[in-house]
């Protein structure tokens, strides 16, 4: 609607200073100067800010009237037939044209912003040298339909995930969109008559819907070093998917593969993967798959041969805590933590029984469960990451007040926690889980020598190792300093479909509503993002061939005025804007990745001796 009425405005202006910015001398580059970002905020009055206010309460009190008047379910049709034309012909003009006025600031900014990254390192002499080959993340990818029976020409070729058409779905035919979004619980694969795809192309991870940018600030800045579609490539991918049924049904590997090849062969270079999230499990699994014969067949100096580095984004390695409340009672804190009338509203729309059934149908996203057990995550005492003074361990994962039942038992670890996710979910839930993935750790290396022949283990980085690839080189980026979601408190719950619900009714010290925060970036925690790569990957048996790996944290800085936090935000999504990471970004792919230093700000390499993972003895 911004973009419809207000004009075409994009994120935030870029102030972070670059990394390591000039190569010669190490002097620092600021991207924007203070008394410029100074001048620019200035422009933002007071008054203009509370007529944007003023002017979304007015659209949200039209869009809760029209909720109102449904009295069990939420039904939108009244709203196709709104004219948003007319609204705002009854909007005061002053209060348009302030908002208009604030929108064109805000242009000029992005004006004045664009590409800055981008053109400050071509000033430097740095070009595009290394093709670059992008793996998204489970947000970033659109999917769309491709299915030709009755049930689904209406939706021919329209994003059912990553648009305005999936909202649009899910609000009028709810039963039509879960229908197409959730997979066959028995196959994992498309229900019979149903085709949906991942959407291809740059279009698929630049924008989840319209204004809402993932992918797209990185894209500028690397066509001003020269990229384009014939250096640069996303390899989307259906993130529902398990690994081995994305190989099964999309050929997904192999595809990639193939472009790899070709992009070392039409350039002479070494390719440059940048991955996001869970993408980054995605491409580990790859690294195994490509080398492994019978499958991607490359042999073991395949990897060594056609890529030069791996950025890493954010990297879920070690799973993302939420993502098991996600599967064991559709809850997280996004859920959890709204007020009474949003979690009304929310559950009218989807119930949680509704989340359980989607997220469980979705076998690719449950690889985002917490990784590495005990060992990592802690036991009911003690957890690595445990912090001076905390009132509550981070050991006990799941907690419950009252304990004296089969659906409340006593407190739980990650390791005992999956056994009882397990123990009460379907069984085909299960089968799914258990011939897919694999969530342990290896302790020898003979383990994970063997391990290198189950497919099963191949998203585990505690199980096998990396590739014996000595000229590899790994680069560990990821934000810091915003409160994660690490451990929670449950009671019984009525509904039989779930049995257990977080107790939002418990706000007691380190207990925010039924939820513990740890350290992380909003998403993943700490110990996921960094473990491996200040730690992990140090050992011998995980690394033997000696992979470079260079970590560097991003603090969470957010601009208090800007939705996405502006360009020093740390988040676990919108850290793909932030202009210091984008810089990171442009200098490996322009082949000046060694003159970067590592860069912690957070307790990780304390935190990861205490992980009870060693060498070899």
């Amino acid at each position: 609607m911004r973009r419809r009425f207000l004009g075409d405005s994009s994120s935030e202006p870029s102030r972070a200073s670059s990394p390591n910015p000039t190569v010669k001398d190490g002097e620092a580059v600021t991207l924007v100067s203070t008394s410029k970002l100074r001048k620019l905020t200035q422009k933002r009055s007071k008054r203009r800010q509370l007529s944007v206010f003023g002017l979304g309460g007015l659209l949200g009190i039209l869009i809760a009237a029209f909720f109102a008047q449904q009295h069990h379910v939420i039904n939108l049709e009244g709203l196709m037939d709104l004219n948003l034309d007319t609204l705002f012909d009854a909007i005061p003009a002053g209060i348009v044209n302030d908002a208009k006025d604030l929108t064109r600031h805000e242009r000029e900014t992005v004006n004045y912003d664009s590409f800055t990254v981008g053109l400050h390192l071509q000033s430097q002499g740095v070009k595009a040298q290394h093709p670059v080959i992008m793996i998204p993340g489970v947000i970033s990818t659109g999917l769309e339909s491709w299915g030709t029976e009755e049930v689904s020409r209406q939706y021919f070729r329209k994003r059912l995930w990553g648009s305005w058409s999936m909202m649009r779905a899910l609000v009028l035919d709810k039963a039509s969109w879960k229908k197409h979004i959730m997979l066959d619980k028995l196959t994992g694969l498309d229900p019979p008559g149903i085709k949906l795809r991942a959407a291809q192309g740059f279009d698929a991870a630049d924008f989840f819907i319209t204004g809402y940018w993932i992918w797209s600030k990185i894209l500028e800045n690397l066509a001003t070093l020269g990229y384009d579609p014939s250096n640069a490539f996303t390899a989307a991918y259906d993130w529902r998917l398990s690994c081995e049924k994305l190989e099964l049904r999309d050929h997904y590997f192999t595809r990639l593969k193939a472009h790899i090849e070709t992009a070392k062969k039409t350039s002479g270079e070494k390719v440059v993967l940048v991955s996001h999230s869970m993408g980054s499990q995605v491409l580990f699994y790859f690294l195994h798959w490509v080398e492994a014969a019978g499958y991607g067949d490359g042999g073991p100096k395949w990897v060594d041969d056609y890529v030069d580095s791996w950025i890493n984004i954010s990297g879920s390695l070690l799973g993302a805590l939420k993502g098991y409340t996600a599967v064991l009672s559709g809850e997280m804190k996004d859920t959890a933590q709204l007020n009474a009338f949003a979690v009304y509203g929310l559950e009218k729309f989807l119930a949680k029984h509704e989340r359980v059934e989607i997220f469980r149908a979705m076998p690719g996203a449950s690889s985002m469960l917490p990784i590495g057990g005990n060992a990592v995550w802690g036991n009911k005492t003690f957890a690595p990451d445990d912090r001076f003074n905390q009132t509550v361990s981070y050991g006990t994962f799941i907690n419950f007040q009252e304990n004296n039942s089969t659906q409340s038992p006593a407190n739980l670890t990650v390791e005992e926690s999956h056994a009882y996710l397990m123990k009460n979910s379907e069984t085909w839930y299960q089968d799914q889980i258990r011939s897919s993935y694999s969530y342990g750790v290896a302790h020898s290396r003979a383990e994970v020598e063997s391990n290198a022949k189950d497919p099963r283990k191949w998203m585990n980085p505690l199980e096998t190792r990396l590739p014996l690839a000595p000229h590899l080189k790994i680069y560990c980026f990821y934000g810091v300093g915003k409160p994660t979601e690490r451990s929670y408190w449950y009671r019984e719950d009525r509904d039989p479909l779930i049995n257990v619900t977080i107790d939002t009714s418990l706000v007691y010290g380190d207990i925010d509503r039924g939820v513990i925060m740890g350290e992380g970036d909003g998403t993943v925690p700490l110990m996921s993002n960094g473990y491996m790569c200040a730690k992990g990957w140090r050992i011998n048996r995980y690394n033997p061939a000696g992979v470079s790996i260079k970590v560097y944290e991003m603090p969470h800085e957010p601009d208090r005025f800007s939705a996405r936090g502006g360009p020093n935000t740390g988040d676990h999504v919108d850290i793909l804007g932030r202009a210091s990471l984008n810089d990171l970004i442009l200098r490996v792919a322009g082949g000046k990745g060694k003159h970067i230093e590592e860069n912690y700000v957070t307790n990780i390499r304390e935190y990861s001796e205490k992980v009870k993972i060693y060498e070899d003895p």
